[in-house]
This record gives C-alpha cells, structure tokens and sequence, in this order.
C-alpha cells in the first residue's frame, strides 16, 4: 500500500491553528505518511507542529458554511483544533488523518521508517540484556542460572528466550510447570534484595481447576527460593472471589494443602476496562473548565483513579515489607501475570532497590520488567483516553504504574537521579513514538518483527549526555536506604504534569524550577569556594606552624 493512495489533499493554506495557551496563528497544513506538519509561515516567527498520525486517538468534523473544523484528540492528552476553508479539502484531511492514524499493518507505522538525524553513541536494544542481569546477581549469589528453556518461545510465548531461576531446577521440570500455570508463565526471578538474600518470584496463576490439580515440580520451584525454616508469601493481585471464581474457568490458585511454607495474601487490584473507564472519567474532568469546587472534586472521586494508585502502591509495600522486615521469599501473580502483577514487582523494586531510582537503574527495571517481562504494549495502549470506538484490550496499567512512581518521587524528592519529565517522556512514548521500544506485546513478537534490526531504541536517544541532562534531577543525592512511601489517602495527589498540562499553563512551575536549578548552581559554586578557601587556610595555618618551629628560642 502506498501512503499517497490515503491522502486525498496533501496540503492546505490559510489553515488557523487553536492550541492550549498559545494565541492562534495562520499557515499551512501538510499530510506525510507518518506526520501532520502545520507552519505558520509568518515572517517574523515561523512556528511549526509535527503530529505523528499514531499520536492521534480521535477526531472530530463540524461544519459551518464552507469552513470546516477538525477537532484532533491526541493519546498524550492534548487537543487541537484546525480550521480548514474549503468543505471538500476539510473532508479530505478529516479522512487521510481517521485512515492514517488507523493502519492495520505496525511495519506501516513511524518507527520503521525514522532515520536518526542523531550520532547513535549506544545500541539501546542492547544495553539491558538479561545476560548483564545476571553477572550481577552471580557476584552475590550462586543459587540461581539462567535458563534457555525458552530459547524458541515454544515453552512460554510472551516470556523472553532466557529466564532467571533457582539452579536446582532443571528444563524439564521447568516445562512441566508452564504446563501448570496460565499462558506457560513459570515462576521466575524478578528481584534479590542483597540485604537479606530473600527474593521476589513472579508468574501468572495455576491452572488448579474444580478437581484442585496440583503440580510437584511447581512445588518444588517455589519452594527452592524458601531460606531454611523459613516462610513465604503468595500475593495474588485478585480478591479471594474472583480467584475462586477462576478455578470454574480452569485457573486458581495454590492450594494450601500442597504449599504448606506458602501463607496466601489477596490483594484486588483492578485491570482492563474498569481501569481503561477511569482513565476516561478522569481526563474528562480534568477537561471540564465549568464546574464548582464540589463537582469537581465529585467528579475526581467518580474516576476512582486516585484510589487504583493507592490498592497498587498498597500492594507493592506490601510486598517490599515481606522481602525487607519479614526475610520472607514472595511470588507475585494474578491471573496472566502481565499487568497488575508487574506494577507490584516494579514497585517494590523501586522501594527497595536504590539502583532502580537512577536513569539506567529504571531504564533497566522498565526493559526487565515490562518489556521483556511481556507486558502487552501494542494492545494496552492501542488507545488513550478520546478513542471513540470500542474498547477491546486497552488499559493505562504502564501510565499507572508511572502514575505511583511520581507519588513516590513526590514524596521523596531527593532520592531519584530522574525528575518528572523522565516518566512523561516514557509515558508518551508508551502511545506513539518514532522508537521501537515499545512496539509488539512480547520478546516473541519484536523478534518476529525484527526491531532491534529495523527500529532505533528509545535507550540510545534518550541516554545522549544532552538528552540526559533534561531528565535529570537537580535534588539527587544518593539514597541507598529503603524508602516507604505513604498510601494514605492525604498523600496522594492528581499528577498534574500529565492530567492538567494542556487544561492550564505551567509557566510559574516552569519559571520556579528554572529558579530552583539555579540556586543548586549557585549553592555549588560558593561550595567549591568555601572548599577552596578552606584548604587556603589550612596550607597558610601549616606555614604560620613550620614558621614557628623553625625560628630560634628567646634566651
């Protein structure tokens, strides 16, 4: 298929184009294969946008005489609007954009075709392979291998070709296992907290089923990462009902008649479209410039997004407080093992593990836990919140996930080396991006799809010295304590940066950063000062001493 079979009018004059704090401006409108480009075209200050076609969630047509208005509703939230002269030439484009933000192919999309106009100083497809994993936790540990059980997918189709697991459990065992557990997803490593040698273990549920069908080698598996006298805990991230009602399905749970060292902890976390709903409710209150106080805050509670960050951040403290307080082993699962459960082994990641709150560390947490952990990308975010058609697999679960880590790093706002703009950039690139990092719903499909050959990594733009210097946190001083981030509900706030962005101008948080950064500057500076001249008094007060031991005694 060609692109310019697509677009019918490739371009528009005397376009005016209406955004969110900036006053309108007149130009020309272009349709490219991948891009809406609008110049303003003005003498003294050419401005311009660049839309990628897969960043468009929705569109609207009204008409009013021979001017048309296309309303745009983007998947970062923002909305624009474009008045277009011309019934047929509004049509045209109203009908290139609706086709070209929907193609059915993905080699069709952006990221297949974008070329780097950047030095390439590192291969991001590279950088956080689970081989480099794994030389670190053998520099502490000699418990656990990596696998090639899955070097073919055969075994588990969303899991990566090479797995972290307890040395005494060999393939065979390990394939009898994703046999016993929903979509082949066996318990495997996802943390080791150094402190105390205990581990967190993730994987999807057990097919137990009505008859209670068990599985000695799963037994065996969870059971090797139990220190000697030793209990652990099975955090499943669905109610005791909905888990129970699984087993009708052919799921379940672990039975505790077969775990005995095992206590079982049900923490209901919610997924798919109750989330996808609550992204919705949310957005359109964040849009709603009518409202009182009272309906507004009516309005924010109806989303019940505030209370899905508190039930994950709940759960991943949970967890964190098993591994760190208790010296408890944990196995993480709901049903599929690839949304709720990752947000809770993530984040408690990130309380436990100072290396997970730098830039590579979280990098590194995102690739090994999402990425290659499988986590459904192109089908969670498929759409955001303006889509008009129905709802199928779509759900903010990584977007909620960013969501808790800025509640963390609010309340801890010294103890990450990356600022807010880091987690907004992850987030928009999630929904469309020039990069192929988040492309595909598993390690299975990006090989199929040959990315790493095809697709530049988000990793090696966003790791460039110049890039990393936006991200980067003034306030960073390196923490290597756990931190315990408050669930209640007081401490819990609208992430602004993302839901009120485009719905009010952040100039005076701008201007106050700004102002923040240059007093962390300016304290730097007298600091080199006050150390220079501390060591000028010193050398002068070792002169004064030699003076005085060299000079004769008074008779």
């Amino acid at each position: 298929m060609e692109f310019a079979e697509l677009i019918k009018t490739p371009r528009a004059d005397n376009v005016i184009l209406y955004r969110p704090f900036y006053p309108l401006v007149e130009g020309t409108l272009c349709l490219t294969g991948h891009h809406l480009i609008y110049s303003s075209r003005r003498q003294d200050n050419v401005e311009e946008l660049w839309l990628l076609h897969s960043n468009i969630d929705s569109i609207e047509k009204r008409f009013l005489g021979s001017l048309g208005t296309i309303i745009i509703k983007c998947k970062d939230l923002r909305i624009i609007q474009l008045d277009i002269p011309g019934m047929e030439e509004s049509l045209n484009i109203a009908s290139s954009i609706e086709a070209l933000s929907t193609l059915d192919s993905i080699t069709l999309i952006y990221p297949f075709f974008y070329r780097p106009m950047f030095e390439v100083i590192e291969d991001g497809w590279h950088s956080f392979l689970p081989e480099q994993e794994f030389e670190l936790l053998s520099s502490v540990t000699n418990e656990w291998k990596l696998s090639h059980v899955n070097k073919d997918f055969s075994v588990c189709p969303s899991y990566p070709p090479i797995v972290i697991v307890p040395k005494s459990i060999d393939d065979e065992s390990l394939c009898k296992v994703a046999t016993f557990r929903h979509g082949g997803r066996f318990p495997v490593l996802s943390y080791y907290h150094k402190k105390n040698g205990v581990v967190m273990m993730r994987s999807s549920q057990p097919l137990t089923g009505t008859n209670g069908r068990r599985c000695k080698e799963d037994e065996k598996l969870i059971n090797a990462t139990l220190r000697a006298g030793k209990r652990g805990y099975i955090i499943d991230t669905r109610s005791l009902n909905i888990a129970q009602q699984a087993r009708a399905k052919g799921g379940g749970f672990e039975q505790e008649a077969h775990y005995p060292q095992w206590r079982r902890i049900h923490k209901s976390i919610e997924r798919y479209h109750i989330l996808q709903e609550s992204l919705i409710k949310l957005v359109e209150a964040c849009n709603d410039q009518s409202h009182n106080m009272d309906r507004w805050l009516s309005k924010l509670e109806a989303s019940n997004w505030l209370t899905h960050i508190k039930e994950i951040l709940t759960t991943a403290c949970l967890a964190a407080q098993c591994i760190d307080r208790e010296g408890a082993s944990v196995l993480v699962h709901g049903s599929e093992g690839t949304d709720s459960t990752l947000q809770v082994t993530s984040l408690a990641q990130i309380i436990l593990d100072p290396r997970c709150r730098t830039i590579r560390g979280f990098e590194a947490l995102v690739e090994r836990e999402w990425l290659q952990a499988g986590h459904p990308f192109q089908l969670r975010c498929a759409q955001s919140a303006y889509s008009n058609s129905k709802q199928k697999w779509e759900a903010p679960v990584f977007l909620l996930f960013l969501d808790c880590v800025w509640q963390i790093l609010r309340q801890f706002p010294c103890s990450f080396e990356f600022n807010y703009h880091f987690l907004i950039m992850l987030f928009e690139h999630s929904y469309a991006s020039q990069f192929g990092t988040f492309l595909g719903n598993n390690e299975n499909e990006r090989c199929k799809l040959k990315l790493p050959q095809k697709t530049m990594s988000l990793w090696s733009w966003v790791n460039r010295p110049e890039e990393l210097n936006r991200f980067k946190n003034p306030l960073f001083e390196a923490n290597s304590l756990v931190i315990w981030p408050s669930v209640a509900p007081q401490s819990l706030q609208l992430w602004e940066g993302v839901f009120l962005r485009w719905n009010r101008s952040s100039k005076f948080l701008d201007e106050s950063y700004e102002e923040m950064i240059n007093i962390i500057k300016y304290n730097k500076e007298l600091q080199v000062k006050v150390n220079m001249l501390r060591r000028q008094l010193v050398e002068l007060e070792t002169d004064d001493n030699m003076q005085d031991d060299g000079m004769p005694e008074s008779p």
